[in-house]
């Protein structure tokens, strides 16, 4: 069965890449843990109006704000000269069609996401399977042809994100 294509098309409410200028930025920033164990960490809203504060600006806030998180690790793993081609949502997130939509946008990569499983398992199950078989190569399962979802990228998002998150670091390491 080829692959479903989604290409930017009807994004949630608040969505237009143009609007993302005037739209709120949500970040998050670990912390770390405490001496109680609690985790010390940090959420703002950013460029928050009384245009933008209703609920579907919010909610894209917070949805880009979870998105650029990932892609600040994502950064990260190519730093350390990882390569990636394409994004694998699997999870809650990948139920969440804002989530789907917006990804490929805000990572610049086709984001493929498979039907729902068990996906863990199945990769323990798999790992286990190869360290039993020995080889070089894992190995081949059969797997479900994934939706793909693509965009263009749009790094003002990212860097408005990044802005934000700056803020709030500088501010919690006080």
């Amino acid at each position: 069965m080829p692959a479903r294509s989604h290409r930017g098309g009807s994004a949630p409410p608040a969505s237009t890449h143009a609007a993302c200028r005037a739209a709120p930025s949500a970040t998050y920033s670990p912390g770390g843990g405490t001496s109680t164990g609690r985790l010390k960490t940090v959420g703002a809203i950013h460029g928050l109006t009384l245009r933008t504060s209703d609920p579907a600006h919010l909610a894209r806030a917070a949805v880009e704000g979870m998105l650029c998180a990932l892609a600040d690790g994502l950064d990260a793993l190519i730093q350390q000269g990882a390569t990636a081609n394409r994004i694998v949502l699997v999870g809650g997130g990948a139920r969440s069609e804002a989530v789907r939509k917006i990804a490929p946008a805000l990572f610049g990569l086709p984001v493929l996401v498979p039907p729902p499983g068990e996906y863990v398992a199945d990769g323990a199950a798999r790992q286990a399977a190869w360290v039993i078989e020995g080889g070089d190569l894992p190995p081949t399962w059969s797997a479900e042809t994934p939706e793909v979802y693509e965009d263009t990228s749009v790094p003002l998002i990212r860097e408005q994100y990044a802005a934000a998150r700056d803020r709030v670091v500088d501010r919690s390491a006080r």
